[in-house]
């Protein structure tokens, strides 16, 4: 088995000066790290969502450069006023990353209830949908601008039990493409990661022997860490790759080979 890398600060670092992110979900996980990784890189970042508490947290021991507002990214209205707010206190949004998620397996298909694939579908896919939706305007006028999308291994590949959860990723795929071609001519990018297996709390919805077989599975032999998503959100917001658009970074040691 391999062992984790070093989690020193990426050479990146500081490359985001004078940008202005929002992180949705970004109180906890994944979310969490995105947001450390892009205020260490200079950037100012708003948590938009997520567990209040764990949130202002966050925000509180970043400093000035962070803050938490609540969101709703299923809400047109929501997202129309945290446009608004963050136009007025720290400029137009010139990095978005569509990091909110759900995951809540059902039973099985025949099980699975409405309700639990619409959970999915308003937090997952339409609040995606929404949020570049929101940003493409501003980012339009600007010529310039970045969205990144997280997608999931579970667009990918089939998983027994999240019919719901894996829908919505494969949109996510297919939208970040759609949203990549119409934004281009504007100077503006759409990128997506997948994550594969990652040590945070949203797999503990998941049986343990579920776990541990797609861990087995992975090439690398472990789980990923959320600093090692951050870091290829990291790279995808940066002037590292200024010609990459519609373009998706797996990262998840090697599972979807």
């Amino acid at each position: 088995m391999t062992g984790h890398p070093s989690t020193s600060t990426p050479s990146s670092a500081a490359t985001l000066s004078g940008q202005t992110a929002v992180v949705t979900g970004g109180s906890r996980g994944i979310g969490a790290a995105v947001v450390e990784t892009l205020a260490a890189a200079g950037a100012d970042v708003v948590i938009a969502g997520g567990s209040e508490e764990h949130g202002r947290t966050l925000a509180a021991g970043i400093g000035d450069r962070c803050r938490y507002l609540p969101h709703d990214v299923s809400s047109e209205q929501s997202w129309d006023s945290l446009v608004a707010r963050v136009r007025e206190e720290l400029g137009d949004i010139t990095l978005l990353v569509n990091n909110a998620g759900v995951l809540d397996p059902g039973p099985d298909i025949s099980g699975t209830s409405v309700e639990n694939f619409e959970r999915h579908y308003r937090v997952n896919q339409l609040g995606v949908f929404l949020g570049m939706r929101a940003v493409a305007g501003p980012m339009k006028e600007a010529r310039s601008g970045s969205i990144i999308n997280l997608s999931s291994i579970g667009g990918h590949r089939g998983y027994a039990n999240q019919i719901g959860y894996s829908t919505t990723k494969w949109a996510v795929r297919g939208m970040t493409q759609c949203a990549a071609v119409e934004l281009g001519p504007h100077g503006v990018r759409v990128n997506s990661v997948a994550p594969g297996f990652i040590d945070t709390t949203m797999i503990d919805v998941m049986p343990g022997e579920q776990i541990d077989a797609v861990t087995a599975a992975t090439p690398l032999g472990r789980r990923g860490t959320a600093e090692e998503i951050a870091r290829a959100v990291l790279f995808l917001a940066s002037a590292d790759c200024p010609f990459m658009t519609g373009a998706e970074l797996i990262v998840d040691g090697g599972l979807a080979l």
